[in-house]
């Protein structure tokens, strides 16, 4: 045993690793750690080289090479091999360990949106060295979960479908180009909400949103009685065609859209007009306000009258649901939280190399906020409370199954509400 103003092997060669002059000892390090495996070998065995005993344990069977990185550089070690049992340095168990943990911190720093390049950074702070692309072949590893996720079948009903786009930068042919993810938010017939679909497409063109929301279909989706979104003509389209629901438009974007067409002054009085169609006791009394609203905004903002007369049965069509559910009903809101906590890591990344690593980033952070509804209370809620994002878990729940209500074939606007026939006034 060594004593105490001596140094074990094994201390000699973490002292080493801490010299700051390590260039010019590499091959030191390399004779005593070669030195040290020998030692360890021959005590495994019970044997040293050469020598014959009876009580030996087994026999030596050749080495093989194993790259070691240390502040010293890389060094190629020969690892003695064994031909009964296995054996693998003592020195080097540490760092078997710590490259477990280590493919783990850079797996949730990408998720985290660390870029490749301080991810490097953050590896070598910690005493270790990889590559980039050693970063992104680990990155890589995600990518199971992830085809898991977006593949998965979508089982039951699902009365309500958020969908909405958000733009990031991404790297496709040699250029910088902005493309389109599109992320679908539903509830299902349960209550349970989840994020059942994703995707990157070049632009939000009719026909790219037909091809998401078919691949939804393809995977089960059903049932659907509402769908959410803004207004853009080309998934308004989509959505008619495909799913063949009623469809609300998101009462957030049409008020920002009608504000630009006011002065700024003009805001607050016009969101006050506007609001106050959104928390009435039922759809008539909405009819009837947005009627009045209709009649004082004519004489002086007539862009605006007409514009929301033309949106009616679009930003109304909440009402023919329960009016428990209203208010998570009328906006794209849990996923306008969603595309925050997105852009909140992508903003980091700044551009993706292409499209895959997108949808990487963007896939793991939808398992997230699933896992974390199922995971806090054990049964999944309904929708997220205006304040709570996404990934929160709400103890109101939404109860999915208890639509009554009918669609117009005519007109196309709700006929009836929970039960109860409803006759639009006139004019």
């Amino acid at each position: 045993m060594a004593g105490m103003d001596r140094m074990t092997i094994d201390e000699v060669v973490r002292e080493v690793l801490r010299d700051e002059h390590a260039d010019v000892i590499r091959e030191s390090v390399r004779a005593v750690a070669q030195e040290l495996m020998e030692v360890e070998i021959s005590e495994l065995i019970g044997a040293q080289r050469g020598e014959r005993t009876e009580d030996r344990a087994t026999h030596r069977n050749g080495y093989r090479p194993r790259r070691w990185d240390t502040r010293a550089g890389e060094i190629e070690l020969q690892i003695p091999k064994i031909r009964q049992g296995s054996y693998f340095p003592s020195f080097l168990q540490p760092r078997k360990r710590s490259e477990q943990a280590l493919v783990s911190v850079v797996q949730q720093a990408y998720v985290c949106g660390v870029s490749t390049r301080r991810v490097d950074q953050l590896v070598e702070s910690l005493g270790l060295r990889i590559s980039k692309s050693e970063v992104s072949r680990i990155a890589a590893l995600l990518d199971e979960q992830v085809t898991a996720f977006r593949e998965r079948p979508l089982e039951g009903r699902y009365p309500y479908v958020f969908v909405d786009a958000k733009i990031e930068k991404v790297r496709d042919g040699g250029r910088v180009a902005r493309k389109c993810v599109v992320i679908a938010h539903a509830v299902h017939e349960s209550g349970r909400r989840e994020i059942i679909g994703l995707d990157v497409g070049e632009a939000e063109t009719e026909a790219f949103w037909t091809e998401f929301l078919r691949s939804l279909v393809a995977r089960g989706l059903v049932g659907v009685q509402l769908a959410i979104s803004d207004a853009h003509p080309g998934l308004k389209a989509a959505i008619a065609r495909v799913l063949g629901a009623p469809w609300q438009r998101c009462t957030v974007h049409f008020l920002r859209d009608l504000r630009g067409h006011c002065r700024k002054d003009q805001h607050d009085a016009l969101g006050a007009l506007i609001r106050q169609l959104f928390t009435a006791p039922d759809g008539a009394e909405a009819r009837r306000r947005l009627a009045d609203a209709i009649a004082q905004l004519e004489p002086r903002l007539p862009k605006i009258a007409r514009l929301l007369d033309e949106a009616e049965d679009d930003v109304l069509a909440f009402y023919a649901f329960p009016c428990e559910h209203w208010p998570k009903l009328r906006s794209t809101n849990p996923l306008e939280r969603f595309n925050r906590e997105i852009g909140r890591r992508t903003d980091v990344v700044g551009i993706f190399p292409d499209d895959a690593s997108l949808i990487r980033l963007v896939s793991m952070l939808a398992i997230e906020a699933n896992d974390c509804d199922e995971g806090r209370s054990g049964r999944v809620s309904g929708l997220s409370s205006p304040r709570r994002t996404l990934g929160a878990c709400d103890n109101n729940r939404i109860d999915a199954r208890r639509q009554t209500c009918s669609i117009s074939a005519s007109t196309g606007a709700p006929a009836a509400r929970r039960g109860a026939r409803y006759r639009r006034p006139a004019n």
